[in-house]
């Protein structure tokens, strides 16, 4: 009877082998490092931000500041005039920017040919990443030279184009995760593509839909060169007078910020922790209101 043979590695192979392990296992070591690293830095500034502004405007915020207006000679005061003035701006930019983004995004998704797409996409893309001073000339040109006064509706619409095309962006690709056995099973049954689009493309890309809008939000909320050009602001509370000059929180930490008077700057401190409080509560209260959704 005759044994099969079996080649054994010679001592060279095995010690080869064993330096290509190790060497392996140094370079994944060193890769996953360097990438925790990298990590770690793309938070960093996010979190010394956040520290340097609460440690500087937590003191500074006080109940003052968010109810009185400023005085008439500038040095007391609080902030409410741009507290409303951010209040009415903000949200009347939302109403006009995430409806047009939402079904521009829809159109993108659902009904345009991949040539149109392309060309809305890119000119989305463009309009992203434009400064946002050039949006205040253009809308300074058309909503506040013919009329000859600065008004919180033209600082609403700056503010309003800055908004659709990062609304549209988020919506269109939050429509492209829903799937498509979806949109088949609705129009096996009979169901309209709008009322397809609606009730089924619309409801399940919900959450990234929101999600995209306070993004939108939020930038639209730390804008200030837009506003010079259009609101310009005011030291008066203006409620509900979108004909006439408005303030805003951003102009109104510009402002103080640049005063030689460590009172104003403090107050721009406090205006600037209550902006960022502000945004923090509305992005914890949307995911918060996605994870329910995804839970349920």
């Amino acid at each position: 009877m005759t044994g099969a043979v079996i080649a054994q590695p010679s001592m060279a192979a095995r010690l080869t082998g064993a330096r290509v392990g190790r060497r392996r296992t140094v370079v994944d070591r060193s890769m996953r490092t360097i990438a925790m690293g990298a990590a770690f830095l793309c938070a960093l500034p996010l979190a010394a931000v956040l520290f340097f502004v609460a440690a500087n405007g937590l003191s500074a915020l006080s109940l003052d500041l968010i109810t009185k207006p400023p005085r008439a000679l500038g040095i007391g005061g609080g902030a409410a005039n741009a507290v409303v003035g951010t209040l009415q701006m903000v949200p009347l930019a939302a109403l006009i920017a995430v409806p047009v983004g939402v079904l521009g995004a829809v159109y993108i998704a659902e009904f345009a040919n991949s040539r149109s797409a392309r060309v809305i996409r890119f000119c989305a893309d463009v309009l992203v990443g434009m400064p946002s001073i050039l949006i205040g000339v253009f809308v300074f040109t058309f909503l506040v030279l013919p009329f000859k006064q600065f008004n919180g509706f033209a600082g609403s619409v700056a503010l309003a184009v800055i908004m659709i095309p990062v609304v549209m962006r988020t919506t269109e690709e939050s429509l492209h995760l829903v799937p498509n056995s979806l949109r088949e099973a609705s129009l096996a049954l009979g169901v309209p593509a709008w009322r397809t689009v609606l009730s089924v493309v619309l409801r399940t890309g919900l959450p990234g839909i929101l999600t995209g809008s306070m993004l939108a939000i939020a930038r639209a909320m730390g804008e200030t060169a837009p506003l010079l050009f259009t609101a310009l602001g005011s030291r008066v509370v203006n409620v509900g007078d979108f004909g006439r000059p408005m303030d805003s929180l951003p102009l109104f930490i510009y402002v103080n910020a640049r005063q030689p008077v460590d009172a104003l700057n403090q107050q721009a401190w406090g205006a600037a922790f209550l902006l960022l409080l502000i945004v923090l509560i509305i992005n914890v209260a949307v995911r918060a209101r996605s994870w329910g959704r995804r839970i349920g």
